[in-house]
Order: structure tokens, then C-alpha cells, then sequence
């Protein structure tokens, strides 16, 4: 709706000062012709909104003006509540804040919406971690929290499946996944994932750290999720499946599940012909041995290989 796209922006360039008309647009998802024509609107309702022609420049609001329409509607105020994870910001080393925020929250609702926030609370619980997996251990995790937000630089001593580590680094934010914290950093002239739980020493030095502008964490985030799976499932592999064995890998990950939808026909035994993705030969051994006579690898010769000797190294351990 109009009236919500014309409070977005005033909210917008209050909060942030200025703002281009092709970066309101990206916002709003619109044209840049409707832009224009919403600060046209915005400045015939007395919105003292204003344009600074040049290098840098786009819609400022007057010096000192302040909308008050900053009231939380009923359904904003229950996606603050659902997002309220308590099990992260304990981790982060603020339950009590969060706490406090809650009450603070309700307190400024009016009354017919506290009830509903409320509700939400009570109603939904969000649970990041795993099955069959427990919090890890990460009590460095606040000390990390305070150096990513004072934007000081850490020096870390860190085990990774190469051995350990030591390196100075610019803490650039924290990412919570699947229950899992990762630190996100630059070091030298690139810019890396730990994991937390994975940190074994950590200090905060008195150096300042000077946060690239332009760093967008979520961004940076998604791009390296996706290049990470595709570097893990980068080999592939020829298997012949039966209908419970496909059934077991459409279950493990979206690749696998991808996978076993372009399978190919079944043969008279009802079996199919799939290529899957694997990260390595040792590790798709492991995996594919869990599905025991239900699958057989066709190819690569190494892959099938590997299996034999493996299911030969079980025949003789379990001889009778």
C-alpha cells in the first residue's frame, strides 16, 4: 500500500539521514519514477523533505525534524517476540537484556495489542539446534560479542582440522547456524569463518578495528553458505537404489534430495539409476555403508573399490 510505502521512507531517512531514489527503490522493491512521486507526495503533506543534487547526494529530511509515527503495529510488535531467541542471547551474554526489552515492549503496547504479543510468546518456541545435538560449549562467546561490537581486533588460537592456529584478526560479526556459532573475520587480506566452540584462546587487543562500510554480513553470509556446499558435494557418483534406499537419501540434504528427483527410471526390479554428489571417497564410504544391500555404486571405480574393501574389512571382523 501507498500509505505504508511513504511511511517506510520517511522512517528510512530518518534513521539513516539521507538516501539515493535507487536505493529507496531497492528497498520498497519499486521504480524510481515512484519514488520520485512519493517524496512528491511526501513533501505536499508538509514533510520537510528535501534534495541534494551532486556526488553523494539524495533526499534528506530537514535538520531536526522527527516523525513520530514510530509506533509498533500489533502484528510488528508479534515478530519481535518470535524473534526473541532466548537460548542465543543467552549465549551472547544477554538473557537479562533480553528480559527487560520484553518487558519494556509490552509496557509501550497499547492494551488490546499486549495480549496478542503475548500470546506469540506463549505460543511458539524456536529451537535452532539439531536433533540429537546439545549447545555447544562457548563461553568465549560474550568476550567475542564485545570485540565484534567495540570493533577491536582478537588474537585467537584456533584448532582446525589442519592443526592450530594462531592469527590476528578483525572480528566483522557473529552468524548463528543450525545451532552453531561461527565468528566471521578478516585476516590479512582475506576474509574467514571460524567456528566459536573451536576457539581455543582468545583476547581482545586495545587495537582498533576499522569495519569496512560497505560490509554486508548477510550477504557475505549467503554467498558463503552456498560456495561451502558446493565445494563439500563437489564429486559425484553413479548408484544403483532401491525405493527405500532412495527414499533414506531424498531425507539427507537438499543436494541429495535434488538428486533422487532426476533419477531415472526404475529397472524390473524396481531399482534406479541416480548420480548423487560426494564430498569425498572416505566420506561417501561411510555414508553409503549405511545403507547396506539396498545400494549399489556403479561408479566411480574408486568409490566401488573402497566399499569392496571396506565391506571385506567387516566380513572378516565379523567372521563366525
Amino acid at each position: 500500500m501507498r500509505s505504508s510505502r511513504l511511511l517506510s521512507i520517511l522512517l528510512t531517512l530518518q534513521a539513516r539521514g539521507q538516501a539515493t531514489a535507487a536505493e529507496l527503490a531497492a528497498g520498497l522493491e519499486v521504480s524510481v519514477r515512484t519514488v520520485y512521486r512519493d517524496i512528491d507526495a511526501l513533501s505536499a503533506a508538509g514533510i520537510p523533505v528535501y534534495a541534494e543534487k551532486g556526488h553523494g547526494g539524495g533526499f534528506r529530511l530537514l535538520d531536526g525534524y522527527r516523525t513520530r509515527l514510530t509506533g509498533l503495529t500489533a502484528r510488528e510488535a508479534e515478530a519481535l517476540f518470535l524473534a526473541g531467541l532466548p537460548g542465543p542471547a543467552a549465549d551472547l551474554g544477554l538473557s537479562e537484556a533480553t528480559a527487560q526489552m520484553r518487558l519494556k515492549l509490552l509496557a509501550a503496547l497499547p492494551e488490546t495489542s499486549r495480549a496478542d504479543a503475548e500470546r506469540v510468546g506463549e505460543r511458539f518456541h524456536l529451537d535452532p539446534v539439531g536433533w540429537f545435538q546439545g549447545p555447544e560449549q562457548i563461553a568465549l562467546l560474550p568476550t567475542l560479542a564485545l570485540a565484534v561490537w567495540t570493533a577491536r581486533k582478537v588474537w585467537i588460537r584456533y584448532e582446525s582440522w589442519k592443526g592450530i592456529v594462531e592469527r590476528e584478526a578483525g572480528p566483522l560479526g557473529l552468524v548463528l547456524k543450525a545451532g552453531l556459532w561461527y565468528l566471521v573475520a578478516e585476516a590479512g587480506a582475506q576474509v574467514r569463518t571460524y567456528r566459536v566452540s573451536s576457539i581455543r584462546e582468545l583476547t581482545v587487543t586495545q587495537v582498533p578495528f576499522e569495519r569496512p562500510a560497505d560490509f554486508d554480513l548477510r550477504g557475505h553470509w549467503d554467498r558463503f553458505a552456498r560456495d561451502y556446499e558446493a565445494r563439500m558435494q563437489a564429486g559425484r557418483a553413479t548408484v544403483r537404489a532401491s525405493p527405500s534406499a532412495l527414499h533414506r537419501l531424498g531425507r539427507v540434504n537438499r543436494a541429495l534430495a535434488d538428486a533422487v528427483r532426476q533419477a531415472g527410471p526404475p529397472d524390473p526390479d524396481g531399482w534406479r539409476t541416480v548420480e548423487i554428489p560426494v564430498e569425498s571417497v572416505e566420506i561417501a564410504v561411510r555414508e553409503l555403508l549405511g545403507l547396506g544391500d539396498t545400494v549399489e555404486v556403479l561408479a566411480p571405480p574408486e568409490l566401488r573399490q573402497a566399499l569392496a574393501t571396506a565391506v571385506a574389512a567387516l566380513a572378516r571382523l565379523y567372521r563366525v
